[in-house]
């Protein structure tokens, strides 16, 4: 079995043409099914959040055997994560895609854990503090994506569980919880 790092391939990565648009329509659509699946697996086990059409993305080359996925393919692939609210386009020119292996509401029920879990009902934390204090050491907010984090904080504030506050900058945004 191939790697990627510590990331194991799935076989049909190995299958040369998986990396070619496949033109039968049931192909197509197990093709799409299989890179869906790929990129948000290795997005969440390697903590990507933002994959660019452009970049040098590990998964769109197999040097192995010596494939790589075109410019079309891999707008296709990230469309249909689009289409299924896995992941959202950043720019109107669809170069850069956010990629979300947790849905924000799925976020917003991590953080909820988060506050129960370290006993911070009724306490004021930075942002910053969320994504990389101590206490996230560990847990799948550890370094989440500031633009994820502050989706999922909006969606809570709005359900009345916690208030977001401006800071002096974005670094000392606040939040209070009220779980």
């Amino acid at each position: 079995m191939q790697k990627l790092g510590d990331y194991k391939l799935p076989q049909f990565f190995n299958y040369p043409p998986y990396f070619t648009l496949q033109p039968v329509r049931d192909t197509r659509e197990k093709q799409v099914q299989l890179w869906k699946e790929m990129i948000v697996d290795y997005c969440r086990t390697q903590k990507i959040f933002v994959i660019g059409l452009e970049d040098d993305f590990p998964l769109f080359s197999n040097p192995v055997i010596q494939r790589f996925l075109s410019h079309e393919a891999r707008e296709v692939f990230l469309s249909a994560l689009v289409s299924d609210g896995r992941a959202e386009w950043l720019d109107k020119g669809h170069r850069k895609c956010l990629i979300l292996w947790h849905r924000i509401q799925d976020w917003a029920e991590i953080v909820l854990q988060f506050v129960k879990d370290n006993g911070l009902e009724d306490s004021v934390m930075t942002v910053e503090e969320i994504r990389s204090g101590i206490e996230s050491r560990g847990t799948e907010l550890h370094g989440v994506d500031r633009t994820i984090l502050m989706r999922a904080l909006k969606l809570l504030e709005n359900k009345g569980k916690l208030a977001i506050f401006k800071g002096t900058s974005a670094d000392d945004e606040g939040v209070k919880f009220s779980v």
